[in-house]
């Protein structure tokens, strides 16, 4: 008898900690797993190659058909902060070219999270898909290999550079020189020219260089931005976009209308372009873009397929070179997101949110129009699907337990390409799947957001609660893990809180994604108003009448944009609120318009600026009461680190309680792994504090 008793009565006496804090599993577990990005399928072969970041080491990996069993190609194995991506085959499928550091900021330095006296650098290399030590090619970014295999063109220090990419190669050397800023380089099917970007600030040109002859040549320059250069299949033609500049345009306003937009295609050898499309003013009339290689793509028998939002929601379109109407390819009440092109140019993948608007799933639809038809459903998520040349359709996806992982989509079921590579800690089954629900603002709009209850729940026990509000805000999160890494640690994050006690609800406001134009192009929302607010009232005040939920113990937390919004709610509304944690958050408007748009004065646009500053915290600072955490590094070049310094220095004013976790060289989304695990260590610890 005694040796029943004594378990009992322990588990018994532990009840009251499992239930206020001691969480099933530890922040390093649900952050361990590692996430898949860059997912490229080899052109002419049955193989795929993805980037892993497993806890800040980030490396290549390979999957052959037909079994697609994954495995490693490089072995880095430091969390160093060293960005990968970019990756190109050779036209052989051995090889892979990669870029390896980050982008500069705009003082031209790399980003170097980890202090290195030595600095950092961003370099080409290339690794062979059997393995082995990868080479050096030089430093750069933007690869394009040339169709031959030999060598591949690239960018450093704002030009155009070619580098050999065989062993006995000689030294890197610069292809051509012009003015502007490179970009989208291109290899005809021949490799007989290159298509690239010039962007020249106000206007861009699509230009074209003639290998051999070493001539340069712009197609149909003119005033407006043109970009996003496709190759026709014979390599005689080049599809391009053309977006008329909007001086008065702003960032983070919303913007319904613009001047239209246009496709045009132009003779390679020649220059002369003609019109071949143009949206239609109003809705659709400010281009819209998915999340693809390119913005237009050279189908079979001479179609483009392109994004256009003309209905009100971001759909894919068709249009015969030749010319005339665009047929809709995607009709319904949902977006697409990601798009890529089958080998035989007759099919378009795309994920979107038809049918399940809270997640995504995988669609297949023929170029030449027709009803498109499902590759996966489900409770799961799924994007950025590929095919290789076996018809193999891969993709990530992650379900509400699950993390983000490659897999093979086959009928219907999916196949993860590298099930070990997730460790043996994961704690999915300690994981709660989020409930979809939806609740009003406060001015009556009817808003998303995904629910996280702790496991130990039970009706009427009152728990304290946090609200999410993710960043962009051109974001929307789902019923799972996310497909960005940012947010794929928040999801966890938020799995996280749940496990310590918290109600967690994570909030889909307005401005944001997955809803269509009118709810993206929301009225008065950011720097015109910040109509968003509303959805933090809303959501404040929907968890406050839930019985499961300590009106008294509600915080909110985000980062970025999401930090905005926890600022002003925290700044608006502290008897609301009683504590928030604040990532990377904006204060000012006017401050962080400017660090999008150089060229931006206030003082000029007296009225827009008064507006913007009335949207942000900072013009309400004198009511926040509450405290607050403030989390950022000082290398963010998204929003400047002068936003926390101010912040700072206001709530010292009017005896704000606060306290900060700051990295030094860290950027806007923490390179670190380590970065990201204090972060969210500090703001768990602190919303213990403040709110149990």
């Amino acid at each position: 008898m005694k040796a029943r008793f004594l378990p009992a009565l322990f588990a018994f006496l532990l009840l009251p900690s499992l239930a206020w804090g001691q969480p099933a599993f530890t922040l390093e577990q649900v952050l361990g797993a590692p996430f898949p990005s860059d997912l490229v399928a080899a052109p002419g072969h049955d193989r795929a190659a993805w980037v892993f970041n497993e806890r800040g080491a980030r490396n290549i990996w390979v999957a052959d058909g037909p079994d697609y069993r994954g495995r490693r190609v490089t072995d880095y194995a430091e969390d160093d902060g060293q960005a990968l991506g970019s990756l190109v085959f050779t036209p052989d499928g051995e090889r892979i070219v990669y870029v390896r550091g980050g982008a500069p900021n705009r003082a031209g330095e790399i980003p170097n999270p980890t202090s290195n006296p030595d600095g950092a650098k961003r370099e080409l290399w290339i690794v062979g898909v059997a393995g082995g030590a990868p080479k050096r090619l030089a430093e750069g970014s933007a690869p394009a290999v040339s169709p031959d295999g030999t060598w591949a063109a690239f960018v450093k220090n704002g030009q155009v550079w070619r580098v050999g990419l065989e062993a006995d190669a000689p030294e890197p050397e610069r292809l051509f020189t012009l003015r502007g800023r490179p970009a989208a380089l291109r290899f005809s099917p021949d490799g007989a020219r290159l298509a690239f970007v010039s962007n020249r600030g106000d206007h861009s040109f699509v230009g074209v260089f003639e290998v051999a002859t070493r001539r340069l040549r712009y197609l149909d320059p003119s005033v407006n931005r043109d970009s996003n250069p496709a190759w026709s299949p014979d390599g005689a033609r080049l599809a391009f976009l053309r977006i008329p500049n909007e001086r008065q345009a702003l960032p983070f306003m919303p913007r319904r209308s613009a001047l239209p937009w246009s496709i045009r295609v132009a003779d390679a050898a020649t220059g002369e372009a003609r019109e071949v499309w143009r949206a239609k003013e109003g809705a659709g009339s400010a281009f819209r873009g998915v999340s693809a290689a390119n913005q237009i793509f050279w189908g079979a028998d001479d179609r483009l397929v392109f994004p256009w939002e003309g209905d009100g929601w971001t759909h894919l379109y068709a249009v015969p070179v030749a010319g005339g109407e665009a047929a809709l390819l995607t009709p319904g009440a949902f977006e697409v997101q990601f798009v890529s092109l089958t080998p035989d140019r007759r099919e378009v993948l795309f994920s979107s949110n038809r049918d399940d608007i809270d997640r995504q799933h995988v669609w297949r639809v023929a170029v030449a129009g027709g009803p498109a038809a499902a590759v996966s459903s489900g409770r799961g998520i799924e994007w950025a699907p590929v095919m290789t040349t076996s018809g193999a359709i891969l993709a990530l996806a992650s379900t509400g337990t699950h993390p983000a992982h490659p897999a093979r989509l086959d009928g219907g079921a999916r196949r993860w390409l590298v099930p070990d590579a997730i460790p043996p800690d994961f704690p999915s089954d300690a994981l709660v799947e989020p409930e979809q629900v939806l609740f009003s603002a406060a001015d009556g709009l009817t808003i998303h957001g995904q629910l996280f209850l702790p496991k130990r729940h039970t009706p009427g026990e009152r728990h304290p609660a946090v609200l999410f509000f993710h960043g962009g805000s051109r974001r929307q999160m789902l019923l799972g893990f996310h497909h960005r890494g940012y947010y794929h640690n928040a999801y966890a994050m938020n799995q996280y809180l749940a496990s310590r006690g918290f109600v967690v609800l994570s909030v889909n406001y307005r401005s944001g994604i997955g809803y269509g134009m009118a709810f993206r192009e929301a009225l008065n929302y950011g720097a015109r108003g910040a109509s968003e607010f509303n959805d933090v009232l809303g959501a404040g005040l929907y968890l406050r009448s839930r019985d499961d939920v300590d009106p008294d113990r509600i915080g909110l937390w985000g980062g970025s944009y999401g930090g905005y919004l926890t600022a002003l709610g925290l700044a608006r509304a502290s008897d609301l609120f009683a504590a928030g944690v604040d990532l990377h958050g904006v204060h000012d408007w006017n401050v962080v318009i400017r660090n999008f748009v150089p060229s931006y004065n206030p003082e000029a646009r007296e009225e827009a600026a008064r507006l913007a500053f009335e949207s942000s915290p900072m013009a309400s600072v004198d009511t926040w009461r509450s405290p607050v955490l403030l989390i950022h590094g000082d290398d963010d070049r998204n929003v400047p680190f002068r936003e926390s310094v101010d912040l700072a220095e206001s709530l010292r004013r009017q005896g704000v309680y606060f306290e900060q976790r700051i990295f030094p060289d860290e950027v806007h989304g923490f390179l670190l792994h380590r970065s990201w695990l204090a972060a969210y260590r500090d703001a768990a610890d602190f919303f213990d504090r403040m709110l149990k």
